[in-house]
């Protein structure tokens, strides 16, 4: 899909003081390529892209850029160029001056410039506001000034350190289409950061899930969303619901495929893998990944017995705890019986505004097989 690699980051450790802020990350970033790195705020996202513009030094480890080591290099000697959260325009220059500052600090011609400003500005679609002041702009308009300043030079990568943090909603989620447009119009490389999931399932051709300084995932957006491979990946994007139990029985199924059967303190429920030397065998503790989407509720007795389920028929005892509609969904959350803090809650998100379920319905908890992922398994492939 992609030409070539343009940007490989080996084994980057940083410190700040006493404190390990990025702990050896490993990243290969493809020419053309949207990438972003999610994570919650002090996991070490900017200071990575700070790393890869010069702006801070590593303690240890190497950048690569279009196959040469920038790692010594200072920032105006690098092919990168970077958005910062608040824009930084000059307050005293108009957009056109914002714009082709770079290219006056180079002397390139006055006729070149106006025209690479122009060019810029029909790029994120603000022709006709060159004499405007950044006062006088919206956040989504200074956003676009911040990106045409930084594509002028065409730098082979271009770092965005939550360039949409500061608007709202509606304006976030158009700009994150222009910003798709814009990249793919471009050619160029983005790496983006973002604690915000669904911003980076929207735009990103790869996310990195950061954690505590190291990557937790890296992946195509299906692939984080759909087969996580470790318990916080599967929370913090999409906020899956983890369960802990012990495998008890497991049958090959042809294709590649095994059905499990594991033990959990409300009952018993199935869940289908990967065959092969990797999966879990009878006896082992397992924990798996089911999105909200995936788990369905279905009416029980009223008094249902205390002990787990010991029947054939799969599901996990449960009372409805709550219900809530948001922005066209319906979350219904439910408590496992006899199941211990932390994992007791399990949540099924559904399309609609109402469901004949109550608070305090007792209900059995059961989702599609082949719907639930194994997670925090050492060495574990996609399953």
């Amino acid at each position: 899909m992609y030409a070539q690699e343009i940007l490989r980051l080996e084994g980057i450790k940083k410190n700040f003081g006493p404190v390990e802020v990025l702990r050896g990350l490993d990243l290969s970033v493809n020419s053309g390529e949207f990438i972003t790195l999610l994570g919650s705020s002090g996991c070490g996202k900017t200071t990575t892209i700070r790393i890869i513009a010069g702006l801070e030094q590593a303690d240890s480890g190497r950048v690569f850029l279009e196959g040469q080591d920038v790692t010594a290099l200072e920032p105006d000697r690098r092919n990168v160029n970077m958005v910062f959260q608040n824009y930084a325009l000059f307050p005293h220059m108009n957009v056109e001056q914002n714009i082709g500052y770079s290219l006056k600090l180079k002397r390139r011609p006055k006729p070149e410039i106006k025209k690479t400003v122009a060019e810029a500005l029909a790029l994120v679609q603000l022709e006709g506001y060159e004499k405007r002041m950044p006062d006088a702009l919206s956040g989504g308009q200074r956003q676009r000034v911040a990106v045409a300043r930084a594509v002028v030079n065409r730098p082979r990568v271009l770092l965005l350190d939550e360039p949409l943090g500061a608007l709202d909603l509606q304006l976030r989620r158009q700009m994150q289409i222009e910003l798709k447009r814009l990249q793919k119009q471009l050619g160029i490389s983005f790496i983006y950061i973002t604690h915000d999931q669904e911003e980076a399932l929207t735009m990103s051709d790869r996310i990195a899930v950061m954690r505590d300084g190291r990557f937790e995932q890296i992946g195509s957006a299906p692939e984080v969303y759909d087969f996580p491979k470790t318990s916080f990946t599967a929370r913090f994007v999409g906020g899956a619901n983890i369960l802990a139990g012990k495998l008890i029985s497991r049958e090959d199924r042809g294709g590649g495929r095994a059905f499990l059967v594991f033990e959990h303190p409300s009952g018993r429920a199935g869940l289908e893998c990967a065959a092969g030397d990797r999966a879990p065998l009878p006896g082992e503790n397992i924990r798996l990944a089911i999105r909200g989407e995936y788990v369905e509720f279905r009416g029980a007795d009223k008094n249902p017995p205390e002990g787990p389920s010991r029947g054939p028929a799969p599901g996990l005892a449960a009372v409805i705890t709550g219900k809530s509609f948001a922005g066209g969904q319906l979350r219904i959350s439910a408590r496992l019986r006899n199941a211990g803090a932390p994992e007791a809650e399990i949540s099924a998100s559904r399309c609609g505004i109402d469901s004949p379920l109550s608070v305090g319905d007792a209900v059995t908890v059961s989702w599609q097989a082949d719907k639930a992922v194994l997670v925090d398994r050492e060495g574990a492939t996609d399953e």
